[in-house]
């Protein structure tokens, strides 16, 4: 009986220690990294957006969890200049995008984690942008303080219709309704 219990006290003691293994990694959002990519007819634009804030949490060294928040009011495009810069960072962050002056940040919140390989995972996330949610799976690496994802984001299911060909515009002006955020995490 007194065998029986020892082995409990050193399962509780045991599996304490396991859950009390979990880390949450703040990022460092100036040294972190957003990249977007939008596409169009005849060409792309480049640009960046800033993290406001963000964890990964890990059990071990494998992640577990994240969460993120974007501050949408940094929205800006980095292959044009002058005039036509303005002209198009002002153009994303009004209403026919992004609507920055009413949702100034846009969440991705991890729900699932599968392991894929080492240091690479799987992820199932609610990605919110102008009060939207909506779940996007994605692949991200994350080793030794720097983790990399790539994302791909269909605007119109976050009410973000300009320019898409399925919603009226010319195919001569259409604006592709997927872009690209590749992102570089620094925990």
């Amino acid at each position: 009986m007194k065998n029986l219990k020892s082995i409990a006290l050193s399962l509780i003691v045991a599996l304490g220690t396991l859950t009390a293994t979990a880390q949450t990694k703040k990022i460092d959002a100036e040294k972190s990294k957003v990249l977007w990519t939008a596409k169009k007819v005849g060409g792309q634009h480049l640009g960046d957006i800033k993290l406001k804030e963000g964890n990964l949490i890990f059990k071990g060294k494998d992640l577990k969890g994240g969460n993120f928040t974007v501050d949408m009011t940094t929205i800006n495009t980095l292959d044009l200049q002058g005039e036509w810069k303005g002209k198009l960072d002002g153009h994303l962050k009004n209403d026919d995008f992004f609507a920055v002056d009413k949702f100034p940040t846009s969440t991705l919140v991890f729900k699932k984690i599968g392991k894929k390989s080492t240091n690479t995972y799987t992820v199932e996330a609610d990605l919110t942008i102008k009060g939207i949610t909506n779940p996007i799976t994605f692949d991200i690496e994350a080793n030794k303080g720097i983790a990399n994802a790539k994302l791909i984001i269909d605007r119109t299911k976050y009410g973000v219709k300009y320019g898409s060909k399925n919603f009226g515009a010319l195919a001569d002006k259409a604006i592709d309704d997927e872009f690209e955020l590749k992102v570089q995490l620094k925990y």
